[in-house]
């Protein structure tokens, strides 16, 4: 049972304290999350985000600290989107790919210290354009340029402080660091969005909610399958004989997951569909062509429709952009092959590379068109309904987060209990 796991994690005192230390994070990311910046209009700031509902989305992700105007408004968004660089760079330049995926757990950690200096001039850029647009939109007051270069300091102070609690829990905690920060955030939001949800219920919207509440109960339910669906690839092993003794000659499979990249590929269609918008907004103020284009460019990420169409395609691309840069069927069937194991009735090397790929397209077609279509999904909703309410509980990004988080972190403490009993055993 549930609570027998529950008594058991907290007998266990290792396991006691990473769980005592994630909270002490979550308290400490919390509390920075609601000191505000100075010269800040709360009426002009709600007004921005309700006009501007991609802002709202993206605000899931910074666990409000956006629409606070706090001094950690981005979030750890800059260091996703220094990763996604440094991966998609990982297809341009090989000697950045081998470092990435032959050089072992060195290469990795050099990898992901690239990764931390990109996030720097990144989030210096992306607090650059987030208040330029709060100017432009009255959300604050004109800044001098001292005032500018304080405030954008704080900002990307701020960032990497995020960036390394992150990593904190990633080192000495339980789960994905960024993931568990960007869960805390969705969480914190549920008291108020509760406490919204009782002060504005009007009981001849009641079908409404409903459907609302059974929509998100359904994307649970279709979140929990496809994260646990796996397909299974048979795998035989030739019998060898050694001396006296003979090895092999059993039956396996080697599993696929339907969705082998979980939240990721939200994370980075969300990171990358800020960005022109912001670009953009450097130049709407601009005269002639490039104030014209910016000014275009701006309304076509504004508009509902073009951003959730544009956002369904970025994450079904980057679905499968993740699975082709951490899955490696070649690196899989060469293994196989050293091994002695094949798949039955494919022949080894090239043969079982191509049979695997295959494979993972079908299985990944079926779920970037699941992601894709979760993500769109509350805007949708609310359009059928005409009701605007309960971000955390019906919005699609949000539950995909929060239940892939809870499986992957189960997983791992599950994994850490089970060790622990061999260990004893």
């Amino acid at each position: 049972m549930w609570y027998e796991k529950i008594i058991k994690i907290f007998k266990i005192r290792e396991l006691r304290n990473k769980i005592f230390f994630v909270l002490g994070i979550f308290a400490v990311f919390r509390l920075m999350a609601n000191i505000p910046m100075p010269g800040m209009d709360p009426e002009n700031l709600r007004r921005f985000f309700q006009d501007f509902q991609m802002f709202g989305l993206l605000n899931i992700f910074t666990g409000g600290a956006l629409d606070r105007f706090s001094i950690v408004m981005l979030g750890i968004g800059p260091y996703i989107t220094a990763v996604i660089i440094l991966q998609l760079l990982t297809m341009i330049f090989p000697q950045l790919e081998k470092m990435y995926k032959e050089e072992g757990e060195a290469g990795r950690q050099k990898f992901n210290q690239y990764g931390r200096l990109l996030t720097i001039p990144l989030a210096f850029v992306q607090g650059y354009g987030m208040l330029t647009l709060f100017q432009r939109q009255g959300v604050i007051a004109p800044l001098s340029s001292l005032q500018l270069l304080v405030s954008l300091l704080t900002i990307t102070a701020g960032t990497v402080f995020l960036m390394w609690l992150g990593e904190l829990i990633s080192e000495k905690g339980i789960g994905n660091g960024v993931s568990l920060l960007i869960f805390a955030g969705i969480i914190a939001d549920f008291p108020s969005q509760a406490r919204q949800m009782v002060y504005t219920w009007d009981s001849a919207q009641l079908p409404s909610y409903l459907l609302f509440f059974g929509v998100a109960i359904l994307i649970i339910a279709g979140v929990v399958m496809i994260n646990e669906g796996r397909r299974n690839i048979p795998v035989s092993y030739a019998k060898r004989v050694r001396g006296n003794k003979m090895y092999g000659g059993v039956s396996t499979y080697l599993p696929l997951n339907v969705n082998p990249a979980g939240v990721i590929p939200i994370i980075f269609a969300l990171s990358v569909l800020m960005f022109p918008g912001m670009i953009a907004s450097f130049f709407a103020g601009s005269e002639g062509m490039i104030g014209n284009i910016a000014q275009s460019v701006e309304r076509f990420f504004t508009n509902p429709w073009s951003q959730n169409i544009f956002y369904f395609l970025l994450v079904v691309l980057f679905t499968f952009f993740y699975a082709a840069v951490t899955f490696d069927p070649k690196s899989i069937s060469s293994n196989l092959q050293k091994m002695g194991g094949f798949v039955p009735g494919i022949r080894p090397g090239e043969s079982t590379a191509l049979f695997i790929k295959q494979i993972l397209n079908r299985v990944l077609l079926f779920g970037a068109l699941f992601l894709g279509t979760i993500a769109v999904l509350p805007s949708i909703i609310a359009g059928i309904t005409r009701v605007e309410v309960f971000g955390f509980l019906i919005g699609g990004t949000s539950l995909l987060i929060l239940v892939s988080v809870v499986l992957e972190t189960m997983r791992q403490i599950d994994a850490q209990i089970e060790m622990r009993e061999y260990e004893n055993f």
